[in-house]
């Protein structure tokens, strides 16, 4: 509080007019620390805006989802059961699905680059009524908001460019080469010899669609909480504001 008046004090000294100096003498002082609504949503947008920037900077790099543990799609989960079966059943399964795999992540990356703009405009619908909640409403708030109001539209938005990365990698041939001897096999009447050797009938867009949003929602979050809890990536004077505030919390 001191240091505050220090700096006001000091402002006048160097050439500060009278009447300025009079206007901040009168301000209360939390006014010059506390922002205001306006501030705190225009601050979370701004949180949320670079968050994006840097997710979709970081996925859409080669290996940006296939190269990060965490983020890297796998095959659906009942292709994913059938892997052993695959690989023991089918000429060169084992190649089939790390090829399948890797395609299904470049086609992610691919894609991410689409995401920019879509994302960035659903930033513009959060209310400034919702700011102030969400501020304090602890790590990756501002996140869990985005993405409850907005991933069905993004959903429906971003499967078109999910589908045609797919078609455009390759990944769509790589998913059908394995699946299909697969399902012949599994459909066969030695397959039904073979136990639980069951059909593979998942959509790969959905699936691709929906990891790979998951994956570019971690990151935001990743990022926000990171403005969230550390000061030095508080990269403008309203972020530094604006979270400041929850330093004292």
């Amino acid at each position: 509080m001191k240091k505050i008046f220090k700096i006001v004090a000091l402002a006048c000294v160097l050439g500060g007019s009278v009447s300025s100096c009079d206007t901040l003498a009168q301000l209360p002082i939390s006014s010059l620390l506390t922002p205001s609504d306006g501030e705190i949503g225009s601050g979370l947008k701004e949180a949320l805006n670079i968050g994006i920037s840097n997710g979709v900077q970081s996925l859409m790099k080669t290996d940006g989802y296939f190269g990060d543990q965490a983020l890297k799609i796998l095959l659906p989960k009942e292709a994913q059961d059938a892997q052993n079966l695959i690989t023991k059943h089918i000429p060169g399964g084992k190649n089939l699905i790390d090829g399948a795999v890797l395609k299904m992540n470049r086609a992610a990356e691919d894609a991410a680059k689409e995401a920019l703009p879509i994302f960035t405009t659903a930033i513009t619908s959060m209310s400034f009524t919702d700011a102030k909640n969400i501020l304090f409403g602890g790590a990756g708030a501002a996140t869990t908001f985005l993405k409850d109001k907005t991933l069905q539209s993004l959903t429906q938005a971003y499967a078109p460019k999910i589908n045609a990365s797919l078609s455009g990698v390759g990944a769509v041939q790589a998913w059908e080469a394995m699946v299909k001897p697969y399902n012949k096999l599994a459909d066969s009447p030695a397959g039904m010899l073979i136990s639980d050797l069951k059909p593979i009938n998942a959509d790969l867009g959905s699936h691709v669609t929906q990891r790979a949003l998951e994956g570019l929602f971690t990151k935001v979050r990743d990022k926000e909480n990171g403005i969230r809890g550390n000061a030095g990536e508080r990269s403008s004077a309203l972020l530094q504001k604006v979270f400041g505030m929850l330093d004292t919390k």
